[in-house]
């Protein structure tokens, strides 16, 4: 990405450890990194002198962190609207889902990326994780690159001008007990787990704006004498690690069937769990589970509007945070990509878990919004309004019919999407006035989902 020199001047901006917005800092980046953060009234405040702020490009609103989107499958944005309108749960979703998995090829992948991409753009989410498993052809051939697909992935987060970690995931079965996969399925697996391994070992990309890193589908879908090998590969090169965990009961059920413990209970015991790896929902963990997660320092990734869309359940989030579960936020299946309404939900869900209200302060919420989703997916300089961070803006309008009136603390719990108006990723700007400055984002989304929605 272009390096860049300049000041931006915010009128509220969320600095670390600060327990609400400071107002008018002055924000310096050079080389696509903050290089001075400078509040300019209060108590021992400099005096800027004119000509400093003369140069600076003013930001009315409110200036928060760039947002880390931590769970993501970009082709699921095809489906919304479309899964809603009759009784099912999950599994019936799952069908519809891979009809639309069935139809995508390198090329209608990158355009569907492109736009979905650009979508989280213009959200404020300035990194996003792809939890890739469309490795092949549709009949599991593979394609002459091998890594065709995720390439196209790559390609589509530098059009929309965010940074993309690849979570590139092994699939190899269908169920618990190992049952081959069959159908649309047959496009996700590897054979086994080395070969996954020999084929990521070929996925080099070495774009500025990417990282590739390591996931296990779920404990339905690598067997257990597989997980070893995954883990070797992402722990060897310090890489990120993710897992789908009990997103629904069944898994549990089948996995104490199968194996006599739970599938956070399988992951321990062959060295899953630690603090580069992060658990995607975990919505139905035993006590022990939350112990042996929060022990090995494990993160959890929640996905609140899609855990509701499909009618997972509600995970216990104050729980794992008294565990010491770091929390970060997906959009997932994309019924909605919206960062600010995962965070609020997070806190809402829990109200109506336990009937009580106040589980999560505003600052909690965008630390799981922004740095910790970052780490999560290998950017730790991220996510952090911070000397030494890269320079992601996100400039919310409080000027909005959802947000006029609201103090600047409690933006988080009254702005959407639609109230970003600024955006700069690694200091260019990539979102100007509300509008993506080089994708025409609902043009893009109508062309690359009709042409991959069966009729």
């Amino acid at each position: 990405m272009p390096v860049t020199t300049t000041r931006w001047l915010a009128e509220y901006a969320w600095l670390p450890e600060h327990a609400e917005p400071t107002p008018d800092v002055l924000i310096e980046v050079d080389g696509g990194r903050i290089s001075a953060l400078t509040p300019l009234v209060g108590a021992g405040a400099p005096a800027a002198g004119v000509e400093v702020l003369r140069d600076a490009t003013r930001l009315p609103g409110l200036t928060v962190p760039g947002l880390a989107n931590a769970h993501s499958h970009a082709f699921h944005r095809a489906l919304r609207g479309r899964t809603h309108g009759g009784r099912g749960d999950f599994w019936t979703w799952r069908d519809q889902m891979y009809a639309v998995a069935d139809r995508l090829d390198p090329d209608t992948y990158l355009a569907l990326a492109r736009a979905v991409y650009a979508e989280m753009a213009l959200a404020g989410i300035t990194c996003v994780g792809e939890f890739h498993y469309l490795h092949h052809r549709p009949d599991g051939g593979a394609y002459d690159d091998p890594n065709a697909m995720g390439a196209a992935l790559v390609e589509a987060a530098a059009h929309a001008g965010i940074r993309l970690t690849v979570l590139d995931t092994c699939y190899l079965t269908s169920t618990v007990d190992g049952q081959a996969l069959a159908g649309p399925q047959r496009r996700f697996g590897d054979g086994d787990a080395l070969r996954w391994a020999q084929r990521m070992g070929a996925f080099e990309p070495t774009d500025s704006h990417v990282r590739v890193g390591a996931a296990v589908h779920s404990v339905r879908a690598v067997p257990a004498d597989q997980l070893d090998t995954v883990v070797g590969w992402a722990r060897q090169r310090r890489a990120p690690l993710h897992v789908h965990l009990s997103e629904q009961p069944a898994e549990n059920d089948e996995c104490r069937a199968v194996h006599g413990r739970t599938p956070t209970g399988l992951l321990a015991e062959h060295g899953v769990l630690g603090p580069d790896t992060t658990a995607v929902h975990a919505t139905h963990p035993t006590s022990a589970d939350l112990s042996l997660l929060g022990d090995s320092r494990t993160g959890v990734c929640l996905c609140p509007t899609t855990e509701r869309d499909l009618a997972d359940g509600i995970g216990p989030a104050r729980l794992m945070a008294e565990a010491g579960i770091p929390l970060s936020l997906g959009s997932d299946s994309h019924a909605v990509i919206d960062l600010f309404e995962e965070a609020r939900a997070v806190e809402l869900d829990e109200r109506l878990r336990t009937r009580r209200r106040g589980h999560f302060t505003p600052p909690d919420l965008l630390t799981a919004a922004s740095a910790t989703g970052h780490a999560a997916l290998g950017w730790a300089d991220a996510g952090r309004l911070a000397v030494g961070a890269r320079a992601d803006l996100v400039t919310v309008r409080l000027d909005s019919a959802r947000t006029a009136g609201v103090p600047p603390v409690g933006a988080f719990f009254a702005a959407g999407a639609a109230d970003v108006e600024q955006v700069v990723v690694d200091g260019r700007v990539v979102v100007s006035e509300g509008r993506h400055l080089s994708v025409d984002v609902p043009a893009e989304l109508s062309a690359a989902i009709a042409a991959v929605v069966p009729a």
